[in-house]
């Protein structure tokens, strides 16, 4: 890896580092039951300005709980308030000095075994699908994606989701009007994922994970950096 190179992927790790602190704050300070999904993307919003100095966020603020888990992000779904014995999950896209993170965890309220257990399923199979990347970093964004749903599988839940991961980068990323393709690991991307970018630099990717308990109606999400 060139000098450029360690110097990009070391301006990523770093901002998903402060992603971290600041999902730390968030899950000992903020996340509670009898408050709105709203309203606790509001005080998510105040927090990051205001400890973290973030000012701008490259996607919306997700914030899913109970049965809302299961829409896809592109949705917006009505308002539920928390409840005592809840799974939720928050998704944040903070940039900071001008380097994207993208950032995704499910937290349990209460001591409900199987919402417990589908929460606790995320990391493991994140790891596997990691795993297999680094065995195969040539690998077409399909074939990681076929892969995150085999690891889904194994683990005895669905992949729930069009997609499993994305490009990211410094603010703003590559991005081409309109595709839902090559710059995203799914279906239908038959690039390699160790493609350059436009600029002739390595490309950097998020791994997302979306477990689905449709018994339960419910679903858990995990996502951070592959490729640093």
């Amino acid at each position: 890896m060139s000098g450029s190179e360690q110097e990009r992927a070391a301006y990523l790790l770093d901002a998903q580092n402060k992603a971290l602190s600041l999902f730390q704050e968030i899950e000992t300070k903020l996340i509670r039951p009898g408050i709105s999904e709203k309203t606790l993307s509001d005080e998510i919003h105040k927090l990051g300005q205001e400890r973290h100095g973030i000012r701008t966020h490259w996607h919306k603020r997700v914030v899913r709980s109970g049965p809302n888990t299961l829409r896809p992000f592109e949705d917006n779904p009505p308002d539920r308030v928390i409840e005592e014995d809840d799974i939720l999950y928050v998704d944040l896209g903070p940039v900071f000095e001008a380097w994207e993170a993208d950032f995704g965890r499910t937290y349990v309220l209460g001591n409900d075994p199987e919402k417990i257990r589908l929460r606790d399923s995320l990391e493991p199979v994140w790891n596997a699908v990691q795993a297999r990347f680094r065995e195969n970093p040539d690998i077409t964004g399909e074939q990681l994606y076929d892969i995150s749903c085999e690891e889904a599988q194994k683990a005895g839940w669905v992949h729930g989701a069009w997609l499993a991961g994305h490009l990211v980068g410094q603010f703003p990323h590559e991005r081409i009007p309109r595709d839902k393709t090559v710059l995203y690991i799914t279906k239908g991307n038959d690039q390699s994922m160790a493609t350059p970018g436009k600029d002739g630099n390595k490309r950097h990717w998020i791994l997302e994970v979306h477990l689905h308990d449709t018994k339960n109606k419910r679903a858990a999400f995990y996502e951070q950096l592959l490729t640093v």
